[in-house]
């Protein structure tokens, strides 16, 4: 029995398995998210082969549990990996279980823990994709071998018999190239495998993990995020010897431009924010709700004052990305030689868009901000996609609410879009509402996103343990059969 179960008289689906057959789930998923965490899959991949190695791991797992996975390899070295677990059909279309298997670089310094050795120490789980997404994996593949052993017990062939109860399919994809875009991953599965995808809704990361906010536990559940722009901006100025200054100087213009585009911009409060603001506030005591309110206002200092008032400052930069159009100048080149002025200088930015802010109008922002400095540079779009939400009136959101409470009565959930972008972006295109849940019950002092992408990367061992059941209870929940 779960720990849910002695909090409230209502059965989930989890009740059904014992407490020592949870015991050897989450050994099994502690074993292999360590083994998964092992296998480098670095985006960019230099040379690519560990996330084909990542896939075929995942693979051979799912093979173990009897089903049949596919490993897909569109381009060399890049490597994604599909399954199905079939239903009776009674429940309706299927449910997705999204993941990516590809992660960042992990520069050793700062670490605490080698990031691809996995360590458990601590009470966490170290390394690389600890959080993104690796745990993710390893819950969606712990459920899918929950979802098998249940067909095995009745004497049927998971790979290819319906499951038991289960009124829907479960479909899984963990994807390459997430990290840049996902063109080698979900977007190359939504081009030319579009069946291992097509579903009722889609469940994907970033989200459902505990925040303490205000001294309220809640679950952010991912309902929206931002798109992105990706520009490289080439200044150009005149060469010349160092030891003559130059006004000029590529490297000198380069640096007034970054100053210029990493000024914050106007404040812009979209439909996702504003009910996510009105959830938190419901919340919370009239007092804190009017000041979380406030975030919202018009006037940049008013909503900056209620930010600085309520936020730490991890919060307080989480909240300003999801009020405007962001600009992050991150990497930088110039000069071939210390006595040289450079003649030329570029500037990649990342930039994250809103609701409702096209390519156009972000690159048109761009050019003003550079002002006289646009008449000497080169903007190149990289890559880009459009903000994307999903609905809160859905049977699966609404599940999804609920099943945290279930599980942690005590917890508010609240719909929220997210500053980051996923590969939400290509299921969109398939008409696929696509929810961030990765559930995860954290202790209040957990600094969790500041995770991503960041030194000592970790998740915790009872974080996983509390999360396992709720994705199986979603999981076995939404797909029930309907029959009889």
């Amino acid at each position: 029995m779960t720990t849910a179960a002695a909090k409230r008289n209502l059965p989930l689906p989890s009740d059904a398995i014992d407490t020592d057959a949870w015991s050897r789930a989450h050994d099994d998923l502690v074993w292999f998210l360590r083994d998964l965490i092992r296998i480098p899959s670095i985006n960019p991949p230099d040379p690519p082969g560990a996330e084909l190695d990542a896939a075929r791991y995942i693979a051979a797992t799912l093979e173990d549990a009897g089903l049949e996975p596919e490993v897909l390899e569109p381009t060399p070295g890049r490597g994604s990996v599909v399954a199905r677990l079939r239903g009776d059909g009674t429940a309706g279309e299927p449910l997705l279980l999204l993941s990516h298997l590809d992660v960042v670089p992990a520069p050793g310094d700062g670490w605490t823990h080698d990031p691809f050795a996995a360590d458990v120490a601590d009470g966490y789980i170290w390394g690389r994709g600890a959080v993104d997404m690796k745990d993710m994996v390893a819950l969606e593949v712990g459920v899918l071998r929950l979802l098998a052993a249940r067909a095995r017990s009745a004497g049927r062939n998971p790979a290819t018999d319906p499951i038991p109860g289960l009124g829907r399919d479960v479909l899984f994809a963990s994807t390459a190239d997430e990290e840049a875009g996902g063109l080698h991953g979900a977007g190359w599965l939504v081009n030319h495998r579009p069946e291992t995808l097509r579903a009722a809704g889609a469940l994907n990361e970033c989200g459902g993990v505990a925040t303490d906010i205000l001294g309220r536990r809640l679950y952010p559940i991912g309902v929206a995020e931002k798109g992105y722009s990706v520009y490289r901006i080439t200044i150009h100025g005149t060469w010349g010897h160092g030891s003559m200054p130059r006004d000029d100087n590529a490297a000198v213009r380069a640096a007034t431009a970054i100053g210029r585009l990493a000024a914050p911009g106007t404040p812009r409060l979209t439909a996702p924010m504003h009910r996510f603001l009105a959830a938190l506030a419901a919340e919370l005591p009239d007092d804190t709700a009017r000041l979380v309110l406030a975030i919202g206002d018009p006037d940049p200092s008013r909503s900056d004052a209620a930010i600085r008032r309520l936020c730490d400052p991890m919060y307080g930069r989480a909240a300003r990305a999801l009020l405007r159009d962001s600009i992050s100048p991150d990497m930088v080149q110039a000069g071939i030689k210390y006595n040289v002025i450079p003649g030329e200088a570029t500037v990649v930015i990342d930039c994250r868009t809103l609701p409702g802010t096209t390519e156009a109008a972000m690159r048109a922002d761009v050019e003003r901000r550079l002002g006289d400095l646009a008449d000497v540079a080169t903007i190149e779009l990289i890559i880009t996609a459009d903000p994307v939400e999903a609905s809160t009136e859905t049977e699966l959101y609404r599940l999804l609410e609920t099943t945290v409470v279930a599980h942690d009565p005590g917890a508010g959930p609240v719909p929220v879009m997210m500053a980051f972008a996923t590969d939400a972006k290509h299921t969109v295109k398939l008409g696929i509402p696509t929810y961030g849940f990765s559930p995860l019950r954290l202790e209040p002092e957990e600094r969790f996103l500041e995770r991503f992408h960041g030194v000592d990367e970790r998740v915790g061992l009872d974080a996983l343990r509390w999360g396992l059941p709720v994705l199986y209870d979603v999981v076995a929940t939404y797909c029930a059969s309907r029959d009889g």
